[in-house]
């Protein structure tokens, strides 16, 4: 599978109905964006199984910031809704690897339970 272009009206539907999502924020005209994209790319299609999204920050500023967004690129994953990763910066092709093994690993319901419990000002 390669990336799809996310905008707001898709991106809740996306993250919450994929087991593994994940989300590249960036811009056209960012020279980190432009260096990630390939590998990005490569890791789309070597793991059909997730969705890769990318969300232009440009077109959709409501939707960067409402996630927060305050430098690009920034890479969010989430595994059955839940946002387990979120990191500015270009990730080299290695370290996405790691990450989205890290994320097929990750035990949901003791993630869901870990933030269950803690409190709104955590």
């Amino acid at each position: 599978m390669s990336t799809v272009a996310l905008a707001a009206a898709d991106f809740e539907k996306t993250v919450n109905g994929n087991d593994i999502a994940l989300v590249d924020f960036r811009a056209a005209w960012c020279g980190p964006c432009r260096m990630f994209a390939p590998a990005y790319e490569k890791a789309s299609e070597a793991h059909s199984d997730i969705v890769f999204g990318k969300v232009d920050t440009e077109a959709e500023q409501a939707l960067a910031a409402a996630a927060d967004i305050t430098s690009i690129p920034t890479l969010m994953a989430f595994r059955e809704g839940v946002l387990v990763f979120s990191q500015p910066g270009a990730l080299p092709p290695r370290t996405l690897d790691q990450l989205i093994t890290s994320v097929r690993e990750l035990d949901t319901d003791e993630v869901r339970a870990s933030l269950a419990t803690q409190s709104p000002s955590q």
